[in-house]
């Protein structure tokens, strides 16, 4: 897509001086030029924030002539996954030898750090190891979309404009507290940057000089990343002396009704109902607040999560990765892993589980409008299905769920 020159859009600052960003951003694109026009007319109206929040004219310079839109990003936006992610492809891929052997390789290299930070914010090196690998496999990939242009295009646009302009005008700010270089600033298409992905806003409230030299790079400091890490995680709440959680084996008339976070008991509690470690041994007798997860139903590895669990998600709000930081912190370790099998799932599309939810929604087990993701409302109101089917209700929706349900797979699963 071609782009007018950013000379005539400085001269397009004055014509639109009194039009506000929300006028800007709710403007319709109908065709090439047009929308090249409306983030001309953004980006001069964004350089005026920018001017008005304090930014100094060299930085506005630097950046605001050469601002790209990126039409990928819009694409990246938009677009979802033709397949439902099952846990045991998401685990598979994440938590891997190579990832575990390279996290050990990097304690050794960043050890004394690492325990210095431990001591400062108890959070065990094990973890921001276990962060920095999934985030960007230990810097190895830190994303390749230019920030401060990603960021524009977003803020841009009108879907989530509000929030993307806040953290386009902070990246521009920090592109000019820490002296950072603009081909540096390279990140995901979302805007997160450096080792540890952090998004501007976070980037701006928790990252912290870890090698003392005066600037704080989460790109090219390795101690600077792990450092942010630590405080971050601290600020999220993490709890100094606790694990994650832990794989846990279930008796066999376990009541999966009892398993999610609304179902928190101590771990005395889940004891009591037989509920044991994966080898074998009992949970112990505590007051800790813990509570059940089977992320592959009632047939795959189920795990009990702590406090910390609900910190992890804090950095991500996924099941998923937090398994995935806990399991990978603990291989780091020495342990062995997973000691449940993990099933050979079908590969549902999106059209599959739409199908699922609109039955559902039919025969009264309301999961609210059908969109393909299997979120809290669509757990509950499998579950509900299950319970009102004589089913095992693990709230997953195995084959035999759609089968039940009469759910035709889509002929790509």
């Amino acid at each position: 897509m071609p782009f007018i020159n950013r000379r005539s859009a400085f001269s397009v600052t004055r014509i639109i001086s009194s039009i506000s960003l929300a006028v800007l951003f709710t403007s319709v694109s109908i065709s090439s030029a047009s929308a090249n026009e409306n983030f001309a007319s953004c980006t001069a109206a964004l350089e005026k924030e920018a001017i008005q929040q304090g930014v100094s004219q060299q930085t506005i310079d630097a950046i605001f002539p050469s601002l790209v839109h990126q039409d990928n990003v819009i694409k990246y936006d938009r677009s979802q996954p033709e397949f439902v992610q099952t846990f045991p492809g998401y685990f598979s891929k994440r938590v891997t030898e190579w990832r575990t052997n390279k996290g050990k390789e990097m304690y050794a290299k960043h050890k004394t750090l690492l325990h210095k930070l431990s001591d400062e914010y108890g959070v065990p090196p094990h973890y921001l190891l276990a962060f920095w690998g999934l985030e960007t496999n230990f810097g190895n990939y830190k994303g390749k979309m230019p920030v401060l242009d990603s960021l524009a295009t977003l803020a841009c646009d009108k879907r989530r404009s509000t929030y993307f302009t806040k953290e386009f005008l902070v990246a521009v700010k920090l592109f000019e507290r820490e002296k950072l270089e603009r081909e540096e600033m390279v990140g995901s298409w979302a805007g997160a940057m450096g080792h540890t992905q952090f998004m501007p806003s976070a980037y701006t409230h928790y990252a912290i000089d870890g090698d003392g030299d005066g600037q704080i790079n989460l790109w090219a400091s390795e101690e600077d990343a792990l450092s942010s890490a630590a405080n971050f995680l601290a600020s999220l709440g993490w709890d100094a002396g606790f694990r994650w959680g832990r794989e846990i084996t279930l008796p066999e008339n376990f009541d999966y009704r009892l398993s999610g976070y609304k179902n928190r008991q101590s771990l005395s509690e889940w004891n009591a109902l037989g509920v044991m470690r994966a080898d074998g041994s009992e949970l112990g007798n505590a007051d800790t607040s813990a509570y059940v997860i089977v992320p592959a139903g009632h047939e795959g590895p189920a795990f009990i999560a702590y406090k910390n669990f609900r910190v992890i998600m804090r950095w991500n709000n996924s099941e998923f990765y937090a398994i995935a930081v806990g399991v990978l912190a603990d291989k780091i370790t020495g342990a062995s892993g997973i000691k449940a099998t993990l099933p050979d799932l079908p590969a549902y599309s999106r059209k599959d589980i739409i199908a699922l939810q609109s039955k559902l929604n039919t025969l009264g087990f309301d999961v609210g409008k059908p969109d393909g993701i299997i979120g809290p409302a669509t757990r509950e109101g499998i579950r509900n299905y299950q319970i009102a089917n004589s089913m095992i209700a693990d709230g997953f929706p195995g084959l035999d769920v759609m089968s039940a349900l009469d759910v035709t797979l889509d002929k790509h699963s």
